[in-house]
């Protein structure tokens, strides 16, 4: 939510910098300052007749003792009554009105990004990455991971539908290496794991921005009848209202999590035809890292959520992007992003692993999140998210840049550790998982 002093003070710049994000706000802006003046102008009202109404609620037994008559103030009593009832009916339906359009209102991009969409992202910087020159035709993730059993979209699709998939043996470890190595190293770096519930209520979609102008975009749970909960489709969802409605110190921030969850979201992209396999779907795994800190140190945060997510990447061995997103490209919530993306050679381009951005105070302001400062002075906090990472493309990015002219698939260095100090993923090691486990079946 926007500061309305901003909205006041600022009018046209807000509008401007509202057109970059191609969202045009210029008569819901001008119906809330035409709200907002109703607003104060009603409650000025209601508090006037309430004041006149306390004074005179005094005089009437002082009047009653010195035997005076007190038919004209009673009287005066019932009409400020009345009218204050009139004033809180009024007052009520211009606050619903003001706050259902405050809160339908994007954040403000930061002065500094282009504004327009795609078109206008900015590339920041280029990693090659430890891939080597091939000198065999590279095939794509889908063919490789069918071919080697370690990932299974037709059972996937034939369980869920599409946009689903089914990790198994080593498809499963190496699933589970990448969030080791992720969990493991934001511990490391001072971050708290935490491991939320995947079922939210409305307000933590409402507190992050998502709703009420996506809640369609989410997967509803009903309870006797009604749609009381969500299955979170990024675990940013859940940690935006952790500190919701509170008051926290100063000496206690920042705030950092690391949270891992597996995401839902209805819409699974487009099936363009390069975008098969892992690409774009209804579930996958991320780890989300996130930061709750003062407005001062919240560029410092932004840079910090930035360069751990490249170097995740980078250690993976991966060739891979920053980019710097136009304001149109932001999400609704944040007022600025950054996208880290991997390069998919089967895609001959990058796709995006991991976007962090700054909401500044905007989710502070929708879920009531404030610190005080040591002058007890109390202010909203900052938030900011990263996806460190996700890992739906990351895995077939390894796959396809490591993958060797035998169809096996070298294994990065961070991940050894992980698997055993297993050097590469072949048919052999499926075979020898499915030949065991046919084994065992006899107990």
């Amino acid at each position: 939510m926007l500061d309305i002093k901003i909205i006041r003070e600022n009018t046209e710049e807000v509008k401007t910098r509202l057109r970059g994000k191609q969202v045009d706000c210029d008569a819901t802006i001008d119906r809330i300052l035409e709200l907002d003046i109703k607003r104060r102008e009603l409650i000025q009202k209601a508090e006037a007749d309430k004041s006149e109404q306390n004074k005179v609620s005094k005089q009437i037994p002082q009047m009653k003792k010195a035997g005076e008559d007190t038919a004209a103030v009673i009287e005066r009593m019932n009409t400020l009554k009345e009218e204050i009832k009139v004033f809180d009916t009024e007052l009520k339906a211009v606050e619903d009105e003001y706050t259902e359009l405050m809160l339908s209102l994007p954040n403000l991009p930061d002065p500094d990004l282009k504004p327009g969409g795609k078109e206008n992202n900015m590339p920041l910087c280029f990693y090659g990455g430890a891939v080597k020159s091939k000198t065999f035709e590279l095939r794509n993730h889908v063919d490789l991971c069918t071919e080697l059993g370690i990932i299974d979209y037709e059972r996937g699709a034939k369980l869920s539908g599409n946009g689903y998939w089914i990790y198994r043996g080593m498809g499963a470890r190496l699933e589970w290496a990448l969030l080791n190595y992720f969990l493991e190293t934001h511990e490391l770096e001072g971050y708290e794991l935490i491991m939320p519930p995947l079922m939210l209520g409305y307000e933590c979609g409402l507190t992050a921005g998502q709703f009420p102008k996506f809640k369609d975009e989410v997967y509803w749970v009903e309870e006797e009848g009604e749609a009381r909960h969500f299955i979170l489709p990024t675990a940013e969802t859940a940690l935006a209202s952790l500190h919701r409605d509170e008051i926290l110190n100063e000496a206690d921030l920042p705030k950092k999590y690391a949270a891992y969850t597996p995401c839902f979201r209805r819409e699974a992209g487009s099936y363009r035809a390069e975008e098969r396999g892992m690409i774009r779907g209804h579930q996958f795994n991320k780890v989300e890292m996130f930061q709750v800190t003062t407005p001062e140190k919240s560029n410092e945060a932004f840079d910090e959520l930035v360069t751990k997510a490249e170097t995740l990447v980078k250690n993976l061995g991966l060739k891979f992007r920053t980019v710097k997103l136009a304001a149109g490209d932001c999400s609704a919530s944040m007022a600025r992003t950054y996208d880290i993306e991997v390069y998919i050679p089967s895609m001959g381009g990058y796709k995006e692993v991991s976007s962090v951005s700054n909401a500044r105070d905007y989710q502070a302001r929708r879920g009531n999140m404030r610190f005080r400062r040591e002058d007890g002075k109390i202010e909203y906090v900052n938030t900011l998210n990263g996806s460190g990472l996700a890992t739906s493309r990351i895995l077939p990015a390894i796959i396809e840049q490591y993958q060797c002219e035998d169809g096996s698939v070298e294994v990065p260095k961070a991940l050894k550790r992980f698997l055993r100090g297993r050097e590469k993923i072949s048919k052999q090691d499926q075979l020898k998982v499915n030949i065991k486990s046919a084994f065992n079946c006899g107990g």
